[in-house]
């Protein structure tokens, strides 16, 4: 990855790694000794970030572990958080999955207003840019203006967007935009979804429906179903996606809206609790400010001096 790539990940994770950074400088220097009291403010600090109980725990051992061994001299708290976040993601796989032959179908899912649209657009962009072909197709048929905005995207992008009537049945657009990708044979096809509460059960029985048309069409299609979360929600998005996940077999998330949060640690929590790989995140409005996740480089970002 290019040096642009860690400034965008540091740009994006700055009000996370400040506030984080800040905190745990601010209890060193006043305790520099490790007491029960210091290593509970660290503990909370971390949580503050929304890393999660068991990240937290993780780390807390490791600095308690490390203390022990060599006591306070030289002993760097930021470098230990890092690393032990570093081995925690060291097992994602980031890479979108691609189908043996033909084109690969990559179902876009998740609540309304986490940027679904916006985030299947900025998915073709990021295939172009790899020099491979895709379409879009809109199968947020409930919302007028999802169709609307995805059909500008695809104008801006020059891609092609498969789309129907507002309120036309979601299931037959998918079916209508595998056809097409297979007639144009692109590499890839992004179906942005309608925007559903995991508690809707006749939604979901919609977004099964619209699965099982679609892989009956293409059989393994969708190849892959990536969950995309609003990152300033913190860890409500760690709940989002725990009960989607149960709803429909999810193969990865996408993290948007990361720039603006000092949550930014949820990414961490996410990973950690459900074993699902971090395929992208969101760091700001431009196209290209969806990133492949690297882990080292995210780590490195969020603990950085």
């Amino acid at each position: 990855f290019s040096m642009g790539l860690f400034a965008k990940f540091k740009a994006g994770l700055q009000k996370t790694q400040a506030k984080l950074v800040h905190e745990i400088k601010r209890i060193v220097t006043r305790s520099p000794k490790l007491t029960a009291e210091s290593l509970e403010e660290i503990e909370q600090a971390l949580i503050a970030a929304d890393l999660g109980m068991a990240m937290t725990q993780q780390i807390v051992a490791a600095v308690k572990l490390a203390y022990e061994s060599q006591g306070t001299a030289g002993l760097d708290y930021l470098a230990i958080a890092r690393a032990e976040i570093e081995k925690s993601l060291s097992s994602n796989k980031a890479d979108l999955l691609k189908a043996p032959s033909g084109p690969t179908v990559v179902s876009i899912v998740g609540v309304n207003g986490t940027g679904k649209t916006t985030t299947s657009a900025k998915l073709a962009h990021y295939i172009q840019s790899q020099k491979k072909t895709v379409l879009l197709a809109a199968c947020d048929t409930f919302r007028a203006a999802a169709i609307e905005q995805l059909k500008l995207w695809g104008t801006r992008l020059k891609v092609e967007v498969i789309a129907s009537a507002y309120g036309s049945d979601a299931a037959s657009v998918a079916h209508d935009a595998v056809t097409a990708a297979q007639a144009r044979q692109v590499d890839y096809l992004f179906i942005d979804t309608a925007g559903r509460l995991h508690t809707k059960h006749n939604l979901m029985q919609e977004l099964h429906k619209l699965h099982r048309v679609i892989g009956k069409q293409l059989p393994g299609a969708p190849h892959e179903v990536l969950l995309v979360l609003d990152g300033s929600t913190g860890m409500n998005a760690l709940n989002q996606a725990r009960e989607f996940n149960k709803a429909v077999p999810l193969t990865g998330l996408i993290v948007t809206k990361l720039d603006g949060t000092s949550k930014g640690g949820m990414v961490v929590a996410i990973q950690k609790e459900l074993g699902l790989p971090i395929k992208f995140i969101g760091l700001g409005e431009q196209p290209d400010d969806l990133q492949p996740f690297d882990a080292k480089q995210f780590a490195q970002a969020l603990f950085e001096e």
